[in-house]
């Protein structure tokens, strides 16, 4: 089963990259991203820019689109960034959500792809 691991921030979060506090946990998200290689759980991961970067394509009438900068909804928190990773079962994935979230100082949902 693959899982998502989506990494949730409070929506005016921004980081300081040179920050003891950022390259702290640059160094614990690296580590649990070697340690889901070595496992063989890691498919993919990456951050995201800001919300205020996003660009939300809706569909229109006539077969047509309509663009709208920013995020798709307005919320208190949005997505920072995201683990695809394989496992087991839900449990395997929720321990490493568990460790994610410890690595990245923040919560970390947990979704099971559809399974066609």
């Amino acid at each position: 089963m693959k899982y998502l691991l989506s990494v949730w921030h409070d929506a005016d979060y921004e980081v300081d990259f040179a920050s003891d506090d950022a390259q702290r946990m640059f160094a614990q998200v690296g580590r649990f991203n070697e340690d889901l290689q070595a496992a063989g759980a890691w498919v993919f991961a990456d951050g995201l820019e800001p919300a205020s970067t996003a660009t939300v394509v809706r569909p229109a009438t006539g077969g047509d689109t309509t663009l709208t900068d920013g995020p798709y909804a307005e919320s208190k928190e949005v997505m920072g960034g995201f683990w695809i990773i394989e496992a087991a079962d839900l449990d395997a994935a929720l321990d490493w959500a568990r460790r994610g979230a410890l690595a990245c100082e923040g919560p970390v949902e947990v979704r099971p792809f559809q399974v066609l």
